[in-house]
């Protein structure tokens, strides 16, 4: 019968259970720290445990939500023989950490069937399997990226093996003792070492000299030669704190005995040291030689004998005799009381003989060189069991004592694994009896849990391979795990010579061994680093890192403290600092002293390149304060042979100290702090400081030296400081460097360091307006006003964490992130309901581009239903994208990284992201000031004034003017880079989905291909009074022989400006006149709005009766009405006469008529709209292309007719209203109610609200009813309506300014790929004065979309009305346009294909010249045609980098051709029919080295097959001046 034993810890994180023997004592392990616990918690558990009772097992689960099961031992059956017990568990991952000792050639373990002995010997550690010095069966596992862990401690010292299987699961197989188990459980893999440390024993505090580098070797033959070392590398500078001597020390290997001839000064050695500073450290083993000292008796021995300490036979009182390296030895039993005092006794006897500053304690597995004992061991249970664990030779004595030996505290079966253990307790006593207050240190070879609470460990006799070099990281993680920090293996090698390259890369890596020495054996080649030379790579390597191991040592220091307080790690697994990135999990060949160094060796031979892994954090290099651009990615880190990684996170302050030889004089020089920003621009640190050597560490320590703080290094400041200050209230010393240096501030007392950066980032609290202290400091925000030449918001974001990142998952092709909402943080509007947890989904769609998507991941929001050309599958190779994507954590924030330049292209980790229910709100830092697009709104200047400018984006019936939103809607904007590169930002409004383009934007879709005839001059006025008008128009414009391709009608054609109708009075001739045009080449277009009129008589309007029964229209929610939501436009009321005397509001209320809206979305919508324009072409009248107005959609009424809109008002009024034209009124203003409801292609319902500015999405039927390429141009537009139509800048102003303002306007709309763009010429509303609008159709002649426009009521402004002076510059000027259409259409056809722009700003073509950033008042065709418009009088235009005057009469416009290039061109005539019918000619443009280039594209300019319906021609033109003469070569016809 067995019994299980359930008890709690107090802390309740630590669950114990026993299985024992019912009925009969069993061994248990007395460790001196593991006392009973409590057996009621004081608190809530974070475990539940489960007992299972038949078959008999127990559960261990997670008290999170869900639960989750962490240890269950039902997996396998229980077994519980005397000399056999057995338990399984199967465990949550196979991120399984610990079990020793043993070699691991990695730190997380391979589940693959792997068994493991634990049984304590004396063993090479040469990567086998086989188990080493000390005993841990223990064990953590990390369960997920949540960095949930648990650690699992079986306390038991038998002999056993540990089975690591694939389920995963784990089976303890021991062979005595009993099963007493503790589960730890924490919320972090750091908080389960901290339970541990807890239950077993903290970390001991090593002394500060400890930390200092160390040298050692087995046999230097005589102390003439250890001073001989010691001199060598003194001279070299080397940083140098401890000389060991091993046994060789001692007279024929004699435990307190020191050899009297070849070590004769031994005595006076230590103070030898002493007088450098400093200390000196003997190895004692435990074994006891029987023999005779040359000169006398052996008094150590004696005084055992008679005391009776050792090691017995079973019988209990014969010493078992052994053999070690005196020979014949008997073996003190340290469970002895009796053994404790004679140990300390002899000790302290010894160090009065041979002054010494510490203990090496060695070969206490315990180690004996004979199987057993002399007289072999007897056959029996204990020496042969009945299963043996898979240890070392199959054998229980194999090189130990046999089984039934006797100690105080059992059988040696069951203590064996204690010996170690025992003697560190006894050498501890003895410690502290000899160096009394002070610290001292002792480390030991074998070692079980607990250990580390008095002494650290080396990891033993390695061999100088490339092997054992990177097997020591994955040893001294694990033995942070088991509560050994002071730990590291011995530097260049135990055996076997070290080759120089080896050596130096060892010490290099062993710079930051926490236990730093540097040890060989007997027989092989000295290895310290003057050894191989004073001028040797190994010393000057070795000199740099210890100065900087000793720059640092006040950190170190730090770090062991808080692992003696805190139970922290020292040397730290990089998964223990970023548990949720999943590459961090199997890291081995780095690590980390605590958060804050990551250390990346080289270990291997003949090696540079080095694959690290660069961790989710800002890292600086240590080295040259440079921040890496890497991040959350494996690298190859470049690392000649001089050089280790070294690397510094973002987010800590180092405390450092100036370097001296050894620790005695560095601890006499002041002070410093390393701060390393991380993505908050924030840091934190600690510095425990005491004398270094008190065994009771002072937290209230005054430093006698009286230490200074003389230089403080920030690294992460972007940009160079304009002031700062360090002030500790009465002293303030101003400086202008960052490396703050000079500095005298006292240890202990406080100070604050503080700048002021030439950057500031205000994010607008209350965009609103109406703010005042209290409105802002509700919001938690901060209320500053302050005098500045700036217009700084009062009310701004704090610099705080309103989104933390809760996880983070990276794959190949891009990142996924949940956020979480700082529910601290005040919800910054109660009518718009914050959203607490966020997805943000980022996809690298190709080596150029990326985007990103934040959403509410449980709730399903509307996103924008339109096409884009997105690559088909993300680009998964990182090598080819030319940036990196970084996540900031707190605050969160997207940052993106040009490769190239390392530039932030985009930084949106700054205060203020929001997203709610009616309000999303995203900022980012800029690379530069220049900053290009959004709109439609009035722009004054191409480049932004980023003097805290807003703009509203909303499409709107609204003539252009400064800020006004206007007709279309592109969150779109391309900045420029300080490296000259270029990267464009979109944004999908309503579905808070962002885009980076580094090249061009190319996924809304290539701008149409226009029909050739549409590039020539047009003419249109709202206001023709009949069709004799526009005939005389035409009469008079072919007289003046003024080329002149397109005629329009506005709605004066339409019979009371209803859609689809022909006013039969004032236009019956309109479609003969259009034929006559036609037929003579010129083309037609007619104006189409979208609203339709309601209130005809049934059967009297085709269009509208069509649309209701096909019920296209836009309605009421249902939940509301089944009505449509009426409007007014244009079209009148029958039978009424309007009185335009009247104000406007009482003409629409009086004569308008009802209007409804067609639903474009709608499939229904597509093919009423189709049929109603087929209609019109065939029945009514010839056509070319479409004009389509009105569409943002426009309405006279405000929301629907009586304004009011049912439904949720804060759809109308929402709590956040942009900065738009009358929003006082609500977004209902001049269109829709928001509450509206459309039907989405997919029959997704949806409200206006959000896809009001998609209005501009009907079908382009033109082409089709057509069965030519026509054209379509729209007022209203949004990213990708390049693909189908043109845009004209809306109802501009006849004024001098509008000149400068439409250039402006062009380049901003061919950033969103519209090409067919231009604005009115001669301006739409307004009078026009003649050399305005002569200037105007200079500058409109090179429009791409080139049309004279203006409205009713005022002077015609066509050329041929101002006379013929002004025909004649008009027509010379269009004259120009018609010669040089064949490259213009060439352009076109290359925006088609390319996504080239037509109308280009100069900064596109000549970026390196930072003085066209800022060029607005010119603007190129393609790359070679420069225009220099007469915008006002005077004129300065750039030529070849400078500002020249130019010749400007008004007869002229400035055009240059760009040197290199070839324009094609064609004679011009009246209309193009005619002009294409001429024969082409070249214009060629030589460079400096005679040489010009040039391309034409040729087709039948109207086809609508992929470019054409004949034959199309691409011709690329070269010519290269050869002598004296010209060639041309290179055709190429496709």
């Amino acid at each position: 019968m067995y019994q299980c034993k359930h008890i709690y810890n107090a802390v309740q994180c630590c669950l114990c259970y026993q299985i024992t023997d019912a009925n009969q004592a069993r061994f248990e392990v007395p460790h001196e720290h593991v006392q009973s616990l409590s057996d009621t918690p004081n608190g809530p558990l974070k475990y539940r445990l489960e007992l299972i009772q038949k078959p008999f097992g127990l559960k261990v689960w997670r008290t999170t939500s869900p639960e989750k099961l962490l240890f269950d031992t039902t997996f396998g059956p229980l077994v519980f023989a005397d000399q056999y017990l057995q338990l399984s568990a199967k465990l949550p991952s196979h991120n399984i950490y610990g079990l020793g000792e043993h070699v691991h050639q990695t730190f997380r373990h391979d589940t693959k069937w792997k068994t493991w002995p634990i049984f304590t010997r004396d063993a090479f550690p040469n990567g086998g399997t086989h188990n080493l010095y000390g005993h841990y069966p223990y064990f953590t596992c990390l369960e997920d990226t949540s960095g949930q862990s648990f650690g699992v401690f079986l306390m038991n010292s038998n002999a056993m093996e540990v089975t690591i299987q694939p389920a995963p699961a784990v089976t303890f197989r021991t062979i005595g003792g009993v099963l007493d188990f503790y589960i730890l459980v924490g919320e972090t893999p750091e908080a389960v070492v901290d339970e541990f440390t807890k239950l077993i024993g903290r970390p001991f505090i090593p002394p500060y000299w400890s930390l200092g580098f160390q040298l050692s070797r087995w046999d230097y033959g005589s102390l003439e030669e250890v001073k001989k070392v010691v001199e060598r590398n003194r001279q070299a500078d080397l940083p140098y704190d401890v000389q060991y001597t091993d046994i060789d020390y001692m007279e024929n290997k004699k435990i307190f005995t020191y050899d009297m001839d070849k070590f004769a000064e031994l005595p006076q050695f230590a103070d030898y040291m002493h007088d450098k500073g400093q200390k000196y450290i003997v190895i004692l083993d435990p074994a006891v030689s029987t023999g005779q000292r040359i000169n006398g008796p052996y008094d150590s021995l004696e005084r055992g004998h008679a005391a009776k300490v050792w090691v017995t036979e079973p019988d209990g009182v014969t010493p078992l005799l052994g053999e070690v390296w005196p020979g014949e030895t008997v073996f003190p039993d340290y469970t002895n009381q009796a053994c404790i005092d004679w140990w300390v006794d002899e000790i302290s006897r010894f160090h009065k003989e041979v002054k010494h500053d510490a203990l090496w304690i060695d070969m206490n597995e315990v180690a004996n060189f004979i199987k057993g004992g002399i007289k072999g061991c007897a056959d029996n249970k204990l020496n042969y069991p009945p299963f043996t664990p898979c240890i070392l030779d199959d054998l229980m004595y194999s090189k130990t004592l046999c089984m039934d030996a006797k100690h105080k505290w059992g059988d040696h079966y069951d203590v064996h694994s204690l010996y170690g253990y025992s003697m560190v307790l006894a050498t501890d006593k003895a410690s502290k009896a000899v160096f009394g207050t002070s610290r001292s240190m002792v480390f030991t070879r074998s070692s079980f849990p607990g250990v580390g609470k008095y002494s650290g460990h080396w990891l033993g006799d390695n061999g100088a391979n490339w092997n054992d070099i990177k097997w020591a990281i994955p040893g001294m993680l694990e033995f942070n795990l088991f509560g050994i920090p002071y730990i590291g293996a011995d530097i260049c090698g135990f055996f076997d010579n070290s080759t120089e390259e080896l050596c130096t890369r060892w010490m290099q890596v062993g710079a930051f061994y926490p236990f730093s020495r540097n040890h060989n054996a007997q027989g092989y080649a000295d290895q310290d680093p003057v050894a191989y030379g004073i001028d040797s790579l190994v010393v000057t390597t070795s000199r740099h890192y210890l100065n900087i191991r000793y720059t640092l040592l006040p950190y170190l220091y730090t770090l062991f403290y808080k692992a003696h307080v805190n139970g922290e790690t020292v040397v730290r697994p990089v998964m223990h600092e970023f548990y949720s990135d999943i590459e961090t999990w199997a890291v081995h060949k780095q690590f980390m002293w605590g958060a804050h160094l990551l250390i990346t060796p080289v270990l291997d031979p003949g090696v540079e390149l080095v694959e690290a892994y660069i961790p989710d954090a800002i890292w600086y290099n240590f080295e040259t304060g440079v921040k890496i651009t890497d991040r959350k990615a494996t690298i190859n880190m470049h690392l000649p042979a001089d050089k280790i990684g070294l690397h510094l996170r973002g987010g800590g302050i180092l405390p450092v100290q100036r370097p001296n030889v050894t620790t005695t004089y560095s601890r006499l020089h002041p002070m410093g702090l390393i701060i390393a920003l991380d993505d908050n621009k924030a840091a934190s640190g600690e510095l425990f400081w005491d004398d270094g050597d008190s065994r009771v560490a002072h937290n209230e320590y005054t430093d006698p030296n009286n230490l200074k703080f003389e230089k403080i290094t920030v690294m992460g400041v972007n940009t160079a400081p304009a002031l700062v200050r360090v002030s500790d209230g009465n002293t303030v010393i101003t400086l202008n460097v960052l490396h703050l240096e000079n500095l005298e501030l006292d240890l202990g007392k406080d100070y604050t360091v503080n700048w002021e950066s030439k950057i500031s980032v205000n994010i607008d609290c209350y965009p609103e307006g109406d703010e005042n202290q209290a409105k802002c400091e509700a919001r938690g925000c901060i209320w500053e006003v302050r005098e500045t030449i700036f217009s700084i918001q009062p009310c701004h974001f704090q610099i705080v964490c309103t989104l933390y990142t809760e996880s983070e998952y990276f794959t190949a092709s891009g990142i996924t992130v949940d956020i979480d909402r700082n529910t601290e943080f005040p919800s910054q509007r109660s009518r718009s309901r914050d959203i607490s947890k966020l997805r943000v989904d980022i996809t690298y769609l190709s080596g150029r581009s990326l985007r990103w998507k934040i959403f509410d991941p449980y709730n399903a929001r509307y996103e924008v239903p339109i096409h884009l050309d997105l690559p088909a599958t993300p680009e998964t190779d990182e090598t080819k994208r030319e940036y990196r994507v970084q996540i900031n954590n707190q605050p969160f924030g997207i940052q993106v990284i040009r490769k190239e330049s390392n530039e932030m292209i985009w930084d949106s980790a700054v205060p203020g992201f929001t997203f709610s229910d009616q309000l999303l709100q995203i900022s980012t830092i800029l690379p530069s000031d220049y900053v290009y697009g959004f709109g439609e709104t009035e722009h004054p200047t191409y480049k932004h004034d980023l003097n805290y400018q807003k703009y509203g984006l909303f499409a709107k019936d609204q003539p252009p003017g400064y800020k006004l939103n206007s007709y279309g809607v592109h969150p779109f904007y391309m900045g420029l880079e300080k490296s000259k590169s270029a990267h464009g930002v979109l944004l999908l409004n309503s579905n808070a989905m962002g885009y980076i383009i580094l090249g061009q934007l190319i996924m809304i879709g290539r701008p149409v291909l226009p029909a050739y005839w549409s590039l020539g001059f047009q003419l249109c006025r709202y206001g023709y009074a009949s069709d004799t008008e526009i005939a005389d128009l035409y009469r008079d414009m072919k007289a003046a022989q003024i080329p002149y391709d397109v005629q329009y009608a506005d709605i004066d054609y339409m019979e009371r400006q209803m859609d689809f109708t022909l006013d039969q009075v004032n236009f019956k001739e309109l479609p003969a006149l259009v034929d006559q045009m036609r037929a003579e080449g010129m083309r037609f277009i007619f104006i189409l709005d979208p609203a339709i009129a309601g209130n005809e008589t049934k059967g009297s309007y085709p269009a509208f009766d069509t649309g209701i029964e096909k019920d296209i229209f836009i309605k009421w929610p249902a939940e509301f009405s089944s009505d449509i939501v009426w409007g007014k436009v244009w079209p009148d009321y029958p039978n009424v006469t309007v009185d335009n005397s009247l104000d406007w509001d009482t003409q629409v209320e009086l004569f308008r008529a009802f209007a409804a809206f067609p639903d474009f979305f709608k499939n229904s919508t597509a093919e009423w709209w189709g049929e109603q324009i087929k209609d019109f072409y065939n029945n009514i009248m010839k056509f070319d292309g479409l004009w389509i107005d009105m569409n943002e959609p426009a309405s006279f009424v405000h929301g629907t007719v009586g304004e009011n809109c049912l439904g949720n008002e804060d759809l109308e009024n929402p709590p956040y209203m942009p900065p738009l034209e009358s929003k006082l009124r609500g977004l209902k203003h001049k269109t829709l109610c928001m509450n509206s409801e459309q039907i989405l292609a997919s029959g997704t319902h949806v409200k206006h609200y959000d896809v009001h500015n998609l209005y501009v999405f009907c079908p382009p039927y033109s082409l089709f009813t057509t069965g030519k390429r026509g054209v379509v141009v729209t007022r209203s537009t949004y990213p990708s309506s390049g693909r189908w139509a043109g845009h004209w800048l809306g109802d501009n102003y006849s004024a001098w300014d509008q000149l400068l303002k439409s250039i402006i306007g062009m380049c901003l709309v061919v950033l969103g790929k519209i090409s067919i763009t231009g604005a009115d010429i001669c301006g739409f509303f307004n009078t026009a004065e003649n050399e305005m609008c002569l200037r105007w159709m200079q500058l409109g002649a090179f429009y791409p979309f080139s049309r004279n426009h203006n409205t009713i009521n005022m002077p015609r402004q066509d050329p041929v009305a101002w006379g013929p002076e002004f025909a004649a510059m008009s027509r010379d000027v269009l004259n120009i346009r018609y010669t040089l259409l064949p490259y213009l259409y060439t352009l076109m056809y290359e925006a088609h294909v390319h996504g080239n722009t037509v109308v280009r700003p100069l900064l596109h073509e000549f970026v390196t010249d930072e003085k066209t950033w800022d060029i607005d008042r010119q603007f190129l065709w393609g790359p070679a045609l420069l225009i220099t418009p007469a915008l006002d009088p005077g004129e300065a235009v750039g030529v070849q980098g400078q500002f020249v005057d130019m010749d400007t009469p008004l007869t002229k416009i400035n055009l240059h051709v760009r040197a290199g290039h070839i324009l094609p061109w064609q004679k011009p005539e009246n209309n193009t029919h005619y002009s294409r019918l001429n024969p082409l000619g070249l214009i060629v443009a030589l460079n400096d080295e005679g040489v010009a280039h040039g391309s034409l594209f040729w087709d039948d300019g109207e086809g609508i097959s992929e470019f054409c319906l004949c034959v199309c021609v691409c011709v690329c033109v070269c010519v290269c001046r050869d002598g004296n003469h010209e060639e041309l070569n290179g055709f190429d016809f496709s």
